[in-house]
């Protein structure tokens, strides 16, 4: 994929509605997220400011022609000791999946780690998301944790994958 014309930036309040729009774009799939019902911009709001570009970043991808994609860093458990420790997760659009956007993305992540202060890197991941499990596996992502039948998609019991990898 050339990425001469990728640009990765913070996420600014302006971007929300397309953040949501990538994001709901994947929950009639079941394959991404446990909502089951599409979300509203106004009700993301509180989410997009527990982010902070040198905390926990929100940060968009574009591609010269709009937002094709974007990644998150979300606090784990919440408490002072877990601070170097982030779950990583990454949205791509519709049009642009299969396209290396997840890996170019991921490899920023990882890049940009020791700068946030972050040792440890989790996925969480339905085990039937073979595409994520894959990408997040190929960057030396590993199983730490597989919880059978704990979300319930449609009347199906899903496992959950949590992946790791130590970045510092």
């Amino acid at each position: 994929m050339n990425t001469n014309h990728l640009t990765i930036r913070d996420a600014s309040l302006e971007d929300l509605a397309d953040i949501v729009r990538i994001y709901n774009s994947t929950i009639e799939g079941r394959m991404v997220t446990a909502d089951t019902e599409p979300v509203t911009t106004a009700s993301r709001k509180g989410w997009f400011y527990e982010h902070s570009a040198d905390f926990r970043p929100l940060w968009v991808l574009e591609n010269g022609s709009g937002i094709c994609g974007w990644l998150s860093f979300q606090s784990f458990y919440g408490r002072p000791a877990y601070n170097a420790t982030a779950e990583v997760s990454i949205y791509v659009d519709e049009a642009f999946r299969g396209q290396g956007i997840g890996r170019f993305l991921m490899e920023h992540a990882i890049d940009a780690s020791p700068k946030l202060g972050l040792k440890t890197l989790l996925g969480f991941i339905f085990g039937h998301n073979d595409p994520s499990l894959h990408l997040f596996r190929k960057f030396g992502f590993v199983n730490w944790a597989h919880l059978p039948g704990v979300a319930e998609l449609d009347g199906i019991e899903r496992d959950l994958i949590i992946l790791g990898k130590r970045v510092g």
